[in-house]
C-alpha cells in the first residue's frame, strides 16, 4: 500500500508527520507513507526543512492520499497550474484532507455540496469556495474524508488503516504511539470518531 503525504512549503509538522508515522507502523505489511512535494525541499511554518520521497506526480499513483496543511495553503489553493498539477481519483483511492487541506479538496472539486471539517482558521476560506463545515474532528463520504484540528490527522491515518487493513491492525497502530496509561483510550476515542463512516462490515468488528 504506497500512500502520498502531500507537503508543501508552509507545512504544518504536525498534519505530515504525525500520520505518516502512524501509517508507516503498517510497513511489515508492505505499506509505506511518503512526504509527497512539488519541490525538492520543504520548509515548515516553524523552519523545519525536508527532502521529499516522492514527487507530487506520485500522487497520481498512489494507492492513499493525505493532503496536509499549512501556512501557504491559501497560496497553493489559488493557483491553477498547481492545482493542474495535483491529479487524484476518488474512485481508485483513498482521500484524505487535514485542516487547510481540505481548501485544496474544495478547489479540485472533490467535496463538492458535501459537509466537510477543516480547522477554525480555514473555516471561512472553505465555506468561500462552496463547501458546508460541520463542527467535527472528522467525516468521511465514500472514498474522501476530512478533519480538522492538527491531532485529528490520528483519526485520518485511522479511517484509512481500518478502511484497507481492517479495525486490529488500527488498534495494533494506534496503541503503539498512544501515551502510557491512556493506550485504551486512544485507541478508543480514535474508533469513535471514524467507525460511523466505516462500512458495515469493518464496523461492526470496531465495535
Amino acid at each position: 500500500m504506497q500512500i502520498a503525504v502531500l507537503t508543501f512549503d508552509g507545512f504544518n509538522e504536525l498534519d505530515s508527520f504525525v500520520a505518516a508515522a502512524i501509517l508507516n507502523r503498517l510497513r511489515p505489511r508492505g505499506w509505506a507513507a511518503h512526504i509527497t512535494a512539488p519541490s525538492a525541499e520543504v520548509t515548515s511554518m516553524n523552519g523545519v526543512t525536508v527532502a521529499r520521497q516522492k514527487p507530487i506526480a506520485f500522487a497520481a499513483e498512489a494507492d492513499a492520499v493525505i493532503i496536509g496543511s499549512g501556512i501557504r495553503t491559501r497560496d497553493y489553493a489559488a493557483d491553477p497550474e498547481f492545482l493542474d498539477a495535483i491529479r487524484l481519483d476518488p474512485a481508485r483511492q483513498l482521500i484524505g484532507a487535514q485542516c487547510s487541506g481540505t481548501l485544496l479538496l474544495a478547489k479540485l472539486g472533490l467535496i463538492g455540496a458535501l459537509p466537510a471539517c477543516t480547522d477554525l482558521t480555514t473555516k471561512p476560506w472553505v465555506i468561500e469556495a462552496g463547501v458546508e463545515v460541520i463542527d467535527a474532528p472528522f467525516v468521511a463520504h465514500g472514498n474522501v474524508a476530512t478533519a480538522g484540528g492538527c491531532l485529528a490527522s490520528q483519526y485520518l491515518a485511522a479511517w484509512m488503516i481500518a478502511r484497507l487493513a481492517g479495525v486490529e491492525a488500527v488498534e495494533e497502530a494506534l496503541h503503539y504511539v498512544a501515551p502510557v496509561g491512556q493506550k485504551r483510550l486512544y485507541v478508543e476515542q480514535a474508533m469513535a470518531a471514524v467507525r460511523p463512516f466505516l462500512s458495515e462490515t469493518v464496523a461492526s468488528a470496531a465495535a
